[in-house]
């Protein structure tokens, strides 16, 4: 390679153009490595590649927390407020329900999702954070001007669209099992709306008409990847 008069040589000037302006490019480049990583994902599922492939489920939601956050537009404490209260809610609503059956039905955690406290991974806080802020996201982009109301009761039912496809694949991999029934009860997805109502009604007074692709892209992602996983089953 020859250098030009003037200009450094780094590793990002040696890469292929197109593979530069990616990583140049955080949203993008967040989209590709979400869509690399949970292709994936589909891959190992489905092919049942390795017993413990589903033990790196915690890591991949590590991974596109880190993301959303990497690419959030604009960092304020109303934000910071959101993500905290979204992840208390989310999580403490879970250990309510293992703890009583009476929010969500009578299940249990298994030992997929990672270290629990009250019997709850704690991850299930940072994926509430993700459903939450990708569906909010999702409703910024198609409809950034409709009322936060209307969109938030339409993001928390886009939530319980998603927690549809989740269930029958988080039961048959083992990430947490129904101890009364052998399917999710209506009640489960009854807790999840009026468990997600409130949460989305924070994300659009806090985060308001903020919009992140990776965020929109997420929750696109995360259907399919359930979709396509949950028609082998």
């Amino acid at each position: 390679m020859v250098k030009e008069p003037g200009k450094s040589v780094t590793w990002k000037t040696q890469l292929p153009d197109q593979m530069r302006l990616l990583l140049e490019d955080r949203e993008r480049f967040s989209i590709f490595l979400l869509s690399v990583f949970y292709a994936v994902g589909i891959v190992g599922f489905v092919a049942k590649i390795h017993p413990d492939f589903v033990m790196l489920t915690p890591f991949q939601l590590l991974l596109a927390f880190g993301l959303l956050l990497w690419t959030h537009p604009k960092w304020n404490l109303a934000t910071i407020i959101f993500m905290i209260l979204c992840f208390g809610m989310g999580f403490g609503a879970e250990v309510f329900g293992v703890q009583t059956g009476l929010l969500f039905g009578t299940y249990e955690y298994n030992a997929v999702l990672g270290y629990k406290l009250w019997d709850t991974p704690v991850m299930i806080g940072v994926n509430w954070i993700l459903v939450a802020y990708s569906a909010g996201m999702l409703l910024n982009a198609l409809r950034p001007d409709w009322h936060w109301l209307l969109k938030s009761v339409i993001a928390a039912a886009l939530m319980v669209v998603l927690d549809f496809f989740i269930e029958p694949v988080a039961i048959a991999f083992g990430f947490w099992t129904w101890t009364e029934t052998s399917v999710p009860p209506l009640q489960n997805y009854l807790g999840w709306f009026w468990v997600a109502l409130p949460v989305m009604m924070l994300f659009f007074l806090l985060v308001k008409k903020q919009h992140n692709k990776v965020g929109t892209a997420l929750f696109i992602i995360q259907f399919l990847f359930f979709f396509i996983i949950g028609r082998t089953i």
